[in-house]
């Protein structure tokens, strides 16, 4: 049963899993499909991502995060947090399993407070963000990348 406190997407991506794992740890193929970035797939390294600032809910454009867990072609998991007082502190997971001559992508990203307006704004729209724009993103540089 799915937590409203949480996201959850479950994808199939036409790609082998080892496409697919590299757009998510190569920084640059990243910052195609989510956005800029200093990642690197090392537990512990700490990095950001770059957005558009939205002064209006108090979200000043960068998501500090830190890589909690990398197993190749099979997992990632890294915090996301938002420092500019939303309280936002957050996981996301990304599963990857092999199925036929693709792969299912399993996101999950938990850890939201529904109380807080800004944290229930922000799970709507990155709910709906996270299953089209970005699904839709990851399947274009997949192609590109193919």
């Amino acid at each position: 049963m799915t937590r409203p406190d949480k996201i959850e997407v479950d994808q199939f991506l036409p790609y082998p899993p080892a496409q697919v794992w590299r757009i998510l740890v190569d920084p640059d193929l990243m910052a195609r499909w989510l956005m800029p970035n200093d990642f690197k797939p090392v537990v512990g390294h700490r990095f950001t991502f770059q957005a558009k600032p939205m002064p209006a809910l108090r979200f000043a454009g960068t998501i500090h995060c830190e890589v909690l867990a990398v197993e190749p072609e099979r997992l990632l998991r890294i915090t996301w947090a938002d420092r500019s007082g939303s309280g936002l502190d957050s996981i996301v997971t990304w599963r990857l399993e092999p199925e036929g001559r693709g792969t299912r992508m399993l996101m999950e990203h938990s850890g939201f407070d529904l109380d807080s307006p800004f944290q229930a704004v922000a799970h709507r729209t990155m709910g709906s963000g996270w299953r089209s724009a970005v699904v839709r993103s990851m399947l274009t540089v997949l192609e590109q990348e193919a």
